[in-house]
Protein backbone atom coordinates (compact mmCIF):
# COMPACT_ATOMS: atom_id res chain seq x y z
CA UNK A 1 0.00 0.00 0.00
CA UNK A 2 1.59 3.31 -0.83
CA UNK A 3 0.59 6.37 1.59
CA UNK A 4 0.34 10.15 0.53
CA UNK A 5 0.33 12.98 3.54
CA UNK A 6 0.51 16.51 3.13
CA UNK A 7 0.90 19.29 6.04
CA UNK A 8 0.38 23.36 5.62
CA UNK A 9 3.19 24.89 7.02
CA UNK A 10 0.68 27.77 8.33
CA UNK A 11 1.68 27.53 11.82
CA UNK A 12 3.16 25.80 14.70
CA UNK A 13 1.06 22.01 15.91
CA UNK A 14 -1.41 22.34 18.63
CA UNK A 15 -2.61 19.02 20.26
CA UNK A 16 -5.28 19.26 18.27
CA UNK A 17 -3.58 18.75 15.28
CA UNK A 18 -1.83 16.03 17.08
CA UNK A 19 -4.31 14.05 18.79
CA UNK A 20 -6.89 14.63 15.37
CA UNK A 21 -4.03 13.95 12.78
CA UNK A 22 -0.37 14.05 12.48
CA UNK A 23 -0.25 10.84 15.31
CA UNK A 24 -2.31 9.05 12.84
CA UNK A 25 -0.30 9.98 9.80
CA UNK A 26 2.56 8.99 11.23
CA UNK A 27 1.25 5.51 12.11
CA UNK A 28 1.18 4.74 8.32
CA UNK A 29 4.90 5.39 7.82
CA UNK A 30 5.80 1.37 7.89
CA UNK A 31 3.70 0.78 4.73
CA UNK A 32 5.00 -0.43 1.48
CA UNK A 33 5.63 3.36 0.87
CA UNK A 34 4.79 6.17 2.33
CA UNK A 35 5.52 9.67 1.26
CA UNK A 36 4.88 13.09 3.10
CA UNK A 37 5.37 16.43 2.43
CA UNK A 38 5.22 20.13 3.46
CA UNK A 39 2.65 21.77 1.60
CA UNK A 40 4.34 25.27 0.80
CA UNK A 41 2.78 25.37 -2.57
CA UNK A 42 -0.60 25.73 -0.99
CA UNK A 43 0.56 27.71 1.28
CA UNK A 44 1.03 30.40 -0.46
CA UNK A 45 -2.75 31.06 -1.18
CA UNK A 46 -2.08 32.67 2.77
CA UNK A 47 0.93 33.37 3.21
CA UNK A 48 2.80 36.03 1.20
CA UNK A 49 5.82 36.80 3.60
CA UNK A 50 8.50 34.66 1.64
CA UNK A 51 11.47 34.69 4.62
CA UNK A 52 7.89 33.35 7.52
CA UNK A 53 6.93 30.40 4.73
CA UNK A 54 10.92 29.23 4.62
CA UNK A 55 11.07 29.14 7.99
CA UNK A 56 7.30 27.58 8.49
CA UNK A 57 8.28 24.66 6.67
CA UNK A 58 11.28 24.18 8.21
CA UNK A 59 9.56 24.39 11.36
CA UNK A 60 7.01 21.40 10.31
CA UNK A 61 9.62 19.06 8.61
CA UNK A 62 11.23 19.63 12.49
CA UNK A 63 8.02 18.94 14.14
CA UNK A 64 7.30 15.63 12.28
CA UNK A 65 10.42 14.25 12.66
CA UNK A 66 10.86 15.18 16.53
CA UNK A 67 7.35 13.57 16.96
CA UNK A 68 7.94 10.08 15.51
CA UNK A 69 8.36 10.47 11.89
CA UNK A 70 11.67 8.01 10.59
CA UNK A 71 13.07 9.31 7.50
CA UNK A 72 14.81 5.99 7.05
CA UNK A 73 10.90 4.38 7.12
CA UNK A 74 8.97 7.41 5.29
CA UNK A 75 10.18 10.14 2.46
CA UNK A 76 9.44 13.47 3.93
CA UNK A 77 10.37 16.61 1.54
CA UNK A 78 9.24 20.13 0.74
CA UNK A 79 6.82 20.14 -2.27
CA UNK A 80 8.26 23.21 -4.13
CA UNK A 81 11.66 20.56 -4.20
CA UNK A 82 9.49 18.67 -6.54
CA UNK A 83 9.08 20.43 -9.47
CA UNK A 84 7.32 17.88 -11.66
CA UNK A 85 3.83 18.73 -9.11
CA UNK A 86 3.55 21.60 -11.16
CA UNK A 87 4.39 20.22 -14.41
CA UNK A 88 1.67 17.43 -13.73
CA UNK A 89 -0.76 20.04 -12.22
CA UNK A 90 -0.93 21.90 -15.51
CA UNK A 91 -1.56 18.77 -17.42
CA UNK A 92 -4.16 17.31 -15.21
CA UNK A 93 -5.68 21.42 -15.17
CA UNK A 94 -6.21 21.56 -19.02
CA UNK A 95 -8.55 18.63 -19.05
CA UNK A 96 -10.82 19.89 -15.34
CA UNK A 97 -14.15 21.07 -16.03
CA UNK A 98 -14.72 24.76 -14.15
CA UNK A 99 -18.17 23.23 -12.80
CA UNK A 100 -15.96 20.64 -10.97
CA UNK A 101 -14.00 23.30 -9.07
CA UNK A 102 -16.76 25.43 -8.56
CA UNK A 103 -19.01 22.63 -6.61
CA UNK A 104 -15.73 22.43 -4.05
CA UNK A 105 -16.84 22.57 -0.72
CA UNK A 106 -13.18 24.06 0.49
CA UNK A 107 -13.24 26.55 -1.61
CA UNK A 108 -16.57 28.09 -0.48
CA UNK A 109 -16.06 28.14 2.54
CA UNK A 110 -12.46 30.29 2.75
CA UNK A 111 -14.64 32.71 0.44
CA UNK A 112 -17.26 32.92 3.04
CA UNK A 113 -14.43 33.25 5.83
CA UNK A 114 -13.09 36.20 3.99
CA UNK A 115 -10.44 35.15 2.27
CA UNK A 116 -9.12 37.27 -0.47
CA UNK A 117 -10.49 35.57 -3.72
CA UNK A 118 -7.43 34.19 -5.53
CA UNK A 119 -7.33 31.83 -8.35
CA UNK A 120 -5.00 29.51 -6.24
CA UNK A 121 -7.75 28.95 -3.55
CA UNK A 122 -10.26 27.72 -6.89
CA UNK A 123 -7.52 25.62 -8.26
CA UNK A 124 -6.28 24.25 -5.32
CA UNK A 125 -7.88 20.72 -5.83
CA UNK A 126 -6.06 20.35 -8.87
CA UNK A 127 -2.65 20.69 -7.44
CA UNK A 128 -3.47 18.37 -4.60
CA UNK A 129 -4.48 16.44 -7.07
CA UNK A 130 -1.27 16.08 -9.03
CA UNK A 131 0.25 15.55 -5.14
CA UNK A 132 -1.65 12.52 -5.12
CA UNK A 133 -1.47 11.12 -8.44
CA UNK A 134 2.06 11.80 -8.65
CA UNK A 135 3.48 9.16 -6.38
CA UNK A 136 0.74 6.43 -7.44
CA UNK A 137 -0.99 6.74 -4.28
CA UNK A 138 -3.46 4.18 -2.87
CA UNK A 139 -4.86 5.80 0.24
CA UNK A 140 -4.10 9.33 1.58
CA UNK A 141 -5.53 10.05 5.06
CA UNK A 142 -7.94 12.64 5.58
CA UNK A 143 -10.52 13.80 7.58
CA UNK A 144 -13.96 13.79 7.68
CA UNK A 145 -14.35 16.80 6.12
CA UNK A 146 -11.26 16.75 3.63
CA UNK A 147 -13.23 13.22 1.89
CA UNK A 148 -14.61 15.38 -1.12
CA UNK A 149 -11.06 16.32 -2.32
CA UNK A 150 -10.32 12.79 -2.85
CA UNK A 151 -13.39 12.46 -4.93
CA UNK A 152 -12.39 15.14 -7.03
CA UNK A 153 -8.67 13.49 -7.01
CA UNK A 154 -10.52 10.69 -8.80
CA UNK A 155 -12.80 12.36 -11.07
CA UNK A 156 -9.64 14.06 -12.12
CA UNK A 157 -8.05 10.91 -12.58
CA UNK A 158 -10.50 9.08 -14.06
CA UNK A 159 -11.45 11.97 -16.82
CA UNK A 160 -7.66 11.82 -18.23
CA UNK A 161 -7.76 7.86 -17.84
CA UNK A 162 -10.84 7.90 -20.02
CA UNK A 163 -9.33 10.22 -22.65
CA UNK A 164 -5.83 9.05 -22.63
CA UNK A 165 -5.70 5.26 -20.91
CA UNK A 166 -5.06 4.03 -17.91
CA UNK A 167 -2.56 6.28 -16.53
CA UNK A 168 -3.25 7.27 -12.82
CA UNK A 169 -3.92 5.45 -10.09
CA UNK A 170 -7.37 6.10 -8.09
CA UNK A 171 -6.77 6.86 -4.46
CA UNK A 172 -9.13 5.85 -1.61
CA UNK A 173 -9.76 8.48 1.45
CA UNK A 174 -8.21 6.64 4.73
CA UNK A 175 -10.84 8.80 7.15
CA UNK A 176 -8.92 9.44 10.23
CA UNK A 177 -10.34 8.58 13.43
CA UNK A 178 -12.37 11.79 14.95
CA UNK A 179 -13.09 9.62 18.04
CA UNK A 180 -10.28 11.48 20.39
CA UNK A 181 -11.87 14.95 21.36
CA UNK A 182 -9.68 17.72 21.60
CA UNK A 183 -11.16 20.34 23.44
CA UNK A 184 -9.20 23.87 23.64
CA UNK A 185 -9.21 25.90 26.43
CA UNK A 186 -12.74 27.38 26.35
CA UNK A 187 -14.11 24.11 25.81
CA UNK A 188 -14.59 24.12 22.31
CA UNK A 189 -12.89 22.26 19.81
CA UNK A 190 -9.53 23.21 19.64
CA UNK A 191 -8.93 25.32 16.64
CA UNK A 192 -6.59 28.30 15.71
CA UNK A 193 -9.27 29.67 14.32
CA UNK A 194 -10.83 30.22 17.60
CA UNK A 195 -7.41 30.93 19.47
CA UNK A 196 -7.98 28.17 22.29
CA UNK A 197 -5.04 26.07 21.09
CA UNK A 198 -2.26 24.67 23.15
CA UNK A 199 0.99 24.30 21.25
CA UNK A 200 2.94 21.26 21.12
CA UNK A 201 6.31 22.65 21.36
CA UNK A 202 5.53 26.08 23.31
CA UNK A 203 7.91 26.62 26.33
CA UNK A 204 6.77 24.97 29.57
CA UNK A 205 6.20 27.70 31.75
CA UNK A 206 3.25 29.41 29.40
CA UNK A 207 2.27 25.89 28.52
CA UNK A 208 1.33 25.45 32.06
CA UNK A 209 -0.20 28.87 32.73
CA UNK A 210 -2.64 28.53 29.57
CA UNK A 211 -3.70 24.83 31.22
CA UNK A 212 -4.30 26.99 34.54
CA UNK A 213 -6.47 29.65 32.78
CA UNK A 214 -8.61 26.46 31.09
CA UNK A 215 -12.19 27.66 31.62
CA UNK A 216 -14.23 25.21 34.38
CA UNK A 217 -17.68 25.49 35.07
CA UNK A 218 -19.03 26.93 38.64
CA UNK A 219 -20.11 23.74 40.39
CA UNK A 220 -18.67 23.68 43.91
CA UNK A 221 -15.59 21.01 45.41
CA UNK A 222 -17.83 18.81 46.72
CA UNK A 223 -20.18 18.29 44.01
CA UNK A 224 -19.75 14.83 42.38
CA UNK A 225 -19.14 15.29 38.40
CA UNK A 226 -19.36 13.10 35.29
CA UNK A 227 -16.10 12.97 33.80
CA UNK A 228 -17.08 12.07 30.68
CA UNK A 229 -18.56 15.24 30.33
CA UNK A 230 -15.78 17.07 31.34
CA UNK A 231 -13.67 19.00 28.61
CA UNK A 232 -10.45 19.17 31.31
CA UNK A 233 -10.99 15.82 32.33
CA UNK A 234 -11.06 14.53 28.12
CA UNK A 235 -7.83 16.22 27.81
CA UNK A 236 -6.33 14.77 30.70
CA UNK A 237 -7.20 11.39 28.92
CA UNK A 238 -5.32 12.10 25.67
CA UNK A 239 -2.22 11.76 27.87
CA UNK A 240 -2.84 9.62 30.58
CA UNK A 241 -2.44 5.74 31.10
CA UNK A 242 -5.40 3.52 31.87
CA UNK A 243 -4.93 3.62 35.64
CA UNK A 244 -4.53 7.16 35.97
CA UNK A 245 -7.30 7.96 33.75
CA UNK A 246 -9.40 5.36 36.24
CA UNK A 247 -8.06 7.22 39.43
CA UNK A 248 -9.33 10.25 37.93
CA UNK A 249 -12.81 9.97 37.20
CA UNK A 250 -13.14 8.28 40.50
CA UNK A 251 -12.48 11.21 41.78
CA UNK A 252 -14.79 13.46 39.47
CA UNK A 253 -16.99 11.00 40.20
CA UNK A 254 -16.99 11.14 44.31
CA UNK A 255 -16.68 14.92 44.72
CA UNK A 256 -14.43 16.84 47.00
CA UNK A 257 -11.82 18.09 44.78
CA UNK A 258 -10.81 21.48 42.84
CA UNK A 259 -10.39 21.59 39.61
CA UNK A 260 -7.09 23.94 40.01
CA UNK A 261 -5.80 19.91 40.86
CA UNK A 262 -6.78 18.49 37.48
CA UNK A 263 -5.06 21.09 35.92
CA UNK A 264 -1.93 20.51 37.83
CA UNK A 265 -2.28 16.56 36.88
CA UNK A 266 -3.43 17.65 33.19
CA UNK A 267 0.49 20.14 33.31
CA UNK A 268 2.51 17.30 34.41
CA UNK A 269 1.63 14.22 31.84
CA UNK A 270 0.86 16.57 28.86
CA UNK A 271 4.91 17.76 29.66
CA UNK A 272 6.10 14.32 30.13
CA UNK A 273 3.87 12.90 27.46
CA UNK A 274 5.76 15.85 24.64
CA UNK A 275 9.53 15.36 27.05
CA UNK A 276 10.80 13.25 24.29
CA UNK A 277 9.95 15.14 21.58
CA UNK A 278 10.87 18.16 23.34
CA UNK A 279 14.13 16.69 23.29
CA UNK A 280 14.48 15.67 19.92
CA UNK A 281 12.79 18.96 18.23
CA UNK A 282 16.28 20.66 20.52
CA UNK A 283 18.37 18.21 18.75
CA UNK A 284 17.33 18.82 15.59
CA UNK A 285 17.54 22.87 15.63
CA UNK A 286 20.66 22.61 16.76
CA UNK A 287 22.19 20.82 13.51
CA UNK A 288 20.12 21.99 10.56
CA UNK A 289 22.63 20.35 8.08
CA UNK A 290 21.24 17.33 9.33
CA UNK A 291 17.52 18.49 8.45
CA UNK A 292 18.45 20.13 5.00
CA UNK A 293 20.16 16.83 4.25
CA UNK A 294 16.55 14.31 5.09
CA UNK A 295 14.56 17.43 3.42
CA UNK A 296 17.24 16.50 0.19
CA UNK A 297 17.49 13.18 0.45
CA UNK A 298 13.23 13.01 0.47
CA UNK A 299 12.94 15.49 -2.51
CA UNK A 300 15.52 13.22 -4.38
CA UNK A 301 13.52 9.98 -3.67
CA UNK A 302 10.00 12.10 -4.54
CA UNK A 303 11.51 13.48 -7.87
CA UNK A 304 12.31 9.87 -8.85
CA UNK A 305 8.72 8.77 -8.82
CA UNK A 306 6.86 11.69 -9.49
CA UNK A 307 9.40 11.87 -12.64
CA UNK A 308 8.26 8.23 -13.63
CA UNK A 309 4.20 9.36 -13.36
CA UNK A 310 4.99 12.48 -15.30
CA UNK A 311 6.44 10.75 -17.86
CA UNK A 312 3.67 8.44 -18.49
CA UNK A 313 1.18 11.08 -18.30
CA UNK A 314 2.94 13.48 -21.05
CA UNK A 315 3.67 10.03 -23.12
CA UNK A 316 0.04 9.66 -23.16
CA UNK A 317 -1.02 12.81 -23.97
CA UNK A 318 1.62 13.65 -26.71
CA UNK A 319 3.10 16.64 -24.99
Amino acid sequence: MKVLSGIQPTGRPHWGNYFGAIQQYIALQNEEQSFYFIANLHALTTIRDGEKLRQNSLDTAMDLLALGLDPDQATLFIQSDVPEISELCWLLMSGTPMGLLERCVSYKDKIGKGLPVVTGLFTYPVLQAADILAYDSDVVPVGSDQVQHIEVCRDIAQAFNHNFGEVFTLPKPKVLDSSAKVPGTDGEKMSKSYGNFIEIFEEVKPMKKKIMRIATDSRPMEDAKDPETDHLFQLFSLFADDQAKSEMASMYRAGGFGYGDVKKALAEVAVSYFAEAREKRAELESDMDKVHQILGDGASRARAKAGEVVKRAKDACGV
